[in-house]
Order: structure tokens, then C-alpha cells, then sequence
């Protein structure tokens, strides 16, 4: 009977609201989640209506009507375009896949070659170097919501920990999130309050406060979520992750980069980003060359190595790939953040598919613009050089953070931190990129100036001279003494300067009195007495 079709079309249409505005797919046919809504929507359709067909014949038969029932059951015919959708996508993606395509694959990310370590990395200023990592920057950031009661009961603190370069300083910023639904029921008035703040740098955290409230986030609920916004306002859009930052007055929003495919959710593209207040829930849509200047997270990690991988993978073709792999190169495993020139850098080394241990150079991406250049620097991979500064301390059974690349000594030279079960870090470790068995480690309550002087003058042979600050000295005193074996020289100047030298720098010292004359090389230091790293 009519009616039961009616009933079913009603009950389709409930469903096919219900479903958009719950999983909030992109209406468009290059997302996947566009043919999985239309996928379920034919499914139902075709479940409703056989069964209005089914209630048909039932009537037809109580009623011992003299009529043909009804054999043609509507719900054939979705269940038949359903198939017809899953068969089409299939073979859309196989026809866009690497395997007819590698060489637009490989050029999905254009990786400058061109460029120098040394013509582009500055060496390192230790001032501006982000030591803490997520972790130990989570746990800070745990610890300062620990310390606001009124907040702890209404709000939990966002995972998100975005690295972001803020007025130039290398800071980690995450929102305060709605503990749930009832406490967003009671605190949607005024919205989320607060954001904290870590310094990558100094590791110092801090909550601030709003004077008007964030309504617009992802533990919101209904027209308040944040991807249900996003989604009414460009419901075609294909969306990334949104990363939460703050501009350089402090003003929180939401950014969330937009992507292209090719075929079904193949081959993305970042085609621009929307930036999202969310105290008003007001959003602007920008192309990728135009996302303002204070932006840093218009990329996404994952999405650049997944590009970055095509490009070593594909470059020969789809078979190379699997089979010859000649210049088969891949991404190391794990990343980390560099900050250079008011922007983020993603950085992460490059290794041929045929080995695990060595890298043949790195990549920097920008996080804005995603200009990726390639630097060609043979040496450690990664987790060598983390086993390497951890075997300095077997005993102590550290844990190494993932390296920093940095220029000292206008050499590639890794950085790590060494942390014990509680995360507290303990010690810093320099591991040369070159020669992973170049390592030393420092006590991190020295800082990380003394742990730099430590790792150098193990190496003083190898100092270049326009790393140090160079100075010809009067001796005023010179005393030794002997030093876990090995003899130190303890130098006062006529400047009232106190310095110490190692034996090992030069076989003249121990000839050294009051009166002559000594030229050296040291780096600039607090230091009350300074180190003495080469002797001319």
C-alpha cells in the first residue's frame, strides 16, 4: 500500500539528516566519507522499502484478495546502486593509484635539492632551542590546571600541545576542553576560559585567562562542535585536523587546513587553511600562499612524511619500488619541530629502504608553506644516535627524546635529553651526525651551555676557530692539578680572569709561568671560570 512506501520515504529522509548532522560527512564525491554516507543511506533505503514491500503482500494476503502480490520489491534497486557505488570507487582509486601514476605520486611535494647545511642552518643559539619535548611539556601543562581548583572540575586539558613560534619564542599551546557534556551544559554561557602556554625553551608553563570565552570546540556539543560549525558553514569542503594557536596578541583560533584529492581520498593536497574564532565562531577561508604570516601549523606532519615517502618511493616507478629499489629512499621513523626564521619546521631524516642505521641526509618542511628542502648530510639515523647517548648511561636506564638537529661547531650534531621514569630530564646528550660514536653526556643541572663545552672540548681538535672567541692572555698565576686522571691547568690573567685548561690542548703548559704570554680559544660563558678549548 501507498502508505507504507510514504512511511518508509519518511523515515529514509529522518535518517539521511540524522547521519549528515552526527558524522558530518564533506558532500563531495572526492571524499571518501561522501560515498560511505551514500553507501548506508542506499543500505537503509533498500531495507525500508523491501520491507514496505514485504507489509504489502502481507495485507494482500490476510485480506485473501483476489490480486497478484507484489513481486517487484523496490529495495533491489538501491541495494543494486549500493554495490554499484562500492565497485565504482574501487575501481576509480585503482585507476588513480601509484601503480598507473608514480611519477605524479613522487611529484606530489616539490623537495628542493639545491640548498647547503651550512648556508641555512645558523649555528645554534642555545637561548632560542625548544629542549622540552611533548611530553615534558604535557606534564607541565597538567601541572598548572592541577593547581586551579575552580577549573579542574569543569575542564581537562587538550592533548593538542601545538608547537608554534610566538613573538619569537618556541612555545607549545593547548586549549582548556569541556569535561563533559553536563559540564558544557552548565559552562556554555560563558564557553572554555582559558589556554595554557609552555615554554619550550625555559619550561615555563601558564594559564591564560579570557575575557570572553571559547564556545566553539571540539568537546561541544551539537551547533557548538567544532567540525559541526565548520562543516554547516563549507559543507564541501575536505578537511584536516584542526590545530589550535594563538596569533601574536594572545588571540586564540582554531586553524584547519583544507585538502584536494585525486580520485577518492588519494594523493592529498593542502589547498589552503580556515581560521576559525572560536569566540564567535566567525571563519575565513584562505588559499595555502595567502594563510597569514603568524600561522604555523597550515600543514600536517603525518600528511608531508606520507608526501615526502611517495617522493623516495616513486621517483623510478611503481615497480622500482617493490622490486629493484634502486634510489629507493624513505623518511626515518619519528619527526621533530625546528624553529627558524618565525616559522616551524618539521625535521626528520632520510634513509635508503635497504638500511635501518644511517641516514643519507634530512628534510626541513615549512609548517606553513610546506617548502621542503633536502639536505645532504650521510650519518646516523636517529634512534642510533639516541642508543648511542643512552649507552653512556646504561646504568641509569634513561630514556633519550627524540634528537634536535642543530648547527654546532659548523658541523650537523644531534641533540638529546635523558629522561628518567618520571620524565624529569637529567642529562643532555651531543651525539656527532657524522660519527655516532662522537658522544658526550652532560648532567642537565650544568645547563646546556656547559653540556654544549663538555661535548666540544672532548673534541677540541676538531673546534673550528670561528666557534670560539679568541684571546691572547697575560698569566697572572698558573697552578695544575690532577682530575680523574688526567692533569688540569688553573690560569688567572692579568684581568683578574680565571681560566682552566686541559693538558690534553697543549704540551707547552706545563712550561707556562707568571708573566708570558698565552693565546686561546673559548666559548662565550657566564662561567665564573672559563674553559679553555684551544691553545695557539
Amino acid at each position: 500500500m501507498k502508505k507504507n512506501y510514504i512511511f518508509a520515504g519518511l523515515i529514509e529522509i529522518l535518517f539521511v539528516g540524522t547521519y549528515f548532522y552526527f558524522l558530518l560527512p564533506a558532500l563531495n564525491p572526492t571524499n571518501m566519507g561522501f560515498w560511505a554516507f551514500i553507501f548506508v543511506s542506499l543500505v537503509v533505503a533498500g531495507f525500508l522499502f523491501t520491507t514496505a514491500t514485504a507489509l504489502d503482500n502481507i495485507v494482500i494476503i490476510k485480506k485473501n484478495a483476489k490480486k497478484e502480490l507484489n513481486h517487484f520489491v523496490w529495495g533491489y534497486v538501491p541495494f543494486i546502486i549500493a554495490c554499484l557505488v562500492i565497485v565504482g570507487v574501487m575501481v576509480v582509486d585503482i585507476a588513480c593509484s601509484p601503480l598507473f601514476h608514480a611519477d605524479s605520486y613522487s611529484k606530489r611535494i616539490v623537495v628542493d635539492q639545491s640548498t647547503e647545511f651550512l648556508d641555512d642552518i645558523a649555528p645554534v643559539d642555545f637561548n632560542t632551542l625548544p629542549l622540552l619535548d611533548r611530553d615534558s611539556s604535557e606534564k607541565l601543562g597538567d601541572r598548572v590546571m592541577g593547581q586551579m581548583s575552580e577549573l579542574v572540575s569543569q575542564f581537562y586539558v587538550s592533548n593538542q600541545y601545538t608547537q608554534i613560534n610566538y613573538n619569537n619564542d618556541i612555545i607549545r599551546v593547548t586549549p582548556l576542553e569541556y569535561a563533559d557534556i553536563i559540564k558544557w551544559i552548565t559552562n556554555r554561557g560563558t564557553g572554555v576560559t582559558g589556554y595554557i602556554t609552555v615554554n619550550s625553551v625555559t619550561g615555563e608553563a601558564s594559564l591564560k585567562k579570557l575575557d570572553q570565552g571559547m564556545k566553539y570546540m571540539p568537546s561541544a556539543y551539537l551547533n557548538e562542535d567544532l567540525y559541526r560549525t565548520l562543516r554547516f558553514k563549507y559543507p564541501t569542503t575536505n578537511f584536516g585536523d584542526a590545530k589550535f594557536e594563538i596569533d601574536n596578541d594572545g588571540k586564540p583560533w582554531w586553524i584547519v587546513p583544507t585538502y584536494s584529492y585525486t580520485g577518492v581520498n588519494l594523493k592529498t593536497r593542502v589547498t589552503g587553511a580556515i581560521i576559525l574564532d572560536p569566540v564567535t565562531g566567525d571563519a575565513t577561508k584562505y588559499a595555502i600562499e595567502d594563510v597569514p604570516s603568524w600561522v604555523d601549523n597550515a600543514y600536517n606532519a603525518d600528511l608531508i612524511i606520507e608526501q615526502v615517502d611517495d617522493w623516495g618511493n616513486y621517483n623510478q616507478g611503481f615497480w622500482n619500488s617493490i622490486f629493484a629499489q634502486k634510489n629507493v629512499v624513505n623518511t626515518t621513523e619519528g619527526y621533530n619541530y625546528l624553529a627558524m626564521n618565525d616559522d616551524v619546521y618539521l625535521y626528520t631524516g632520510i634513509t635508503s629502504v635497504l638500511t635501518d642505521e644511517s641516514n643519507l641526509g634530512f628534510i626541513l618542511s615549512n609548517m606553513r608553506t610546506g617548502e621542503t628542502k633536502f639536505y645532504s648530510v650521510p650519518g646516523a639515523e636517529e634512534y642510533s644516535a639516541m642508543s648511542s647517548a643512552m649507552g653512556q648511561v646504561q646504568q641509569m636506564k634513561y630514556q633519550s627524546t627524540f634528537p634536535l638537529l642543530i648547527n654546532l661547531n659548523n658541523k650537523p650534531t644531534y641533540l638529546v635529553s635523558l629522561k628518567d621514569a618520571a620524565g624529569l630530564v637529567k642529562m643532555y646528550g651531543f651525539v656527532d651526525v657524522a660519527d655516532y660514536q662522537k658522544v658526550t653526556v652532560t648532567d642537565a643541572s650544568k645547563g646546556i651551555d656547559a653540556a654544549a663545552m663538555a661535548y666540544l672540548n672532548g673534541y677540541a681538535e676538531e673546534v673550528q676557530d670561528d666557534v670560539l672567541t679568541k684571546k691572547t692572555i697575560t698569566i697572572e698565576t698558573i697552578k695544575d692539578a690532577t682530575k680523574s686522571g688526567d692533569t688540569y691547568y688553573y690560569i688567572t690573567d692579568k684581568e683578574g680572569h680565571k681560566y682552566v685548561a686541559s693538558i690534553k690542548l697543549s704540551d707547552e703548559l706545563p712550561f707556562k709561568s707568571a708573566n708570558d704570554t698565552l693565546t686561546i680559544g673559548y666559548f662565550d660563558s657566564d662561567a665564573k671560570i672559563i674553559e679553555i678549548s684551544k691553545v695557539y
